[in-house]
């Protein structure tokens, strides 16, 4: 039996975009938009897709997400954005930390 985490939670919200790209974790930005989060900063989300000026981000609900540095470990861990798009260790936000795929650098957590 396989496992899959895929839709449990799931809650998406559409925003205006900023300059997202789609996969990455995003932050609000000053106008309501959404924006690429910077080195440390905490995601409101991860960005769907992206149509016409407008951004569907998940901001509930299990997600996979990139990582740089170390793997996060299993259960709750605090992560943060690690400013290309993805998350690292690091004094943030404690998220749970379901699966970890250590050859493909991505880890699946409950926003």
């Amino acid at each position: 039996m396989n496992i899959s985490y895929e839709a449990i939670g799931h809650l998406s919200v559409t925003f205006p975009a900023g300059n997202c790209a789609v996969g990455q974790v995003c932050k609000m930005g000053a106008d309501g938009s959404v924006v690429p989060c910077g080195d440390g900063d905490t995601p409101c989300g991860v960005v769907e897709s992206i149509h016409g000026g407008k951004a569907a981000v998940q901001i509930h609900g299990f997600v996979q997400v990139r990582y740089s540095g170390n793997a996060p470990a299993m259960g709750y861990t605090a992560l943060v954005a690690n400013g290309t798009g993805g998350m690292k260790t690091g004094a943030g936000k404690q998220y749970l930390v379901v699966a970890v795929d250590k050859s493909a650098n991505t880890a699946v957590i409950e926003l």
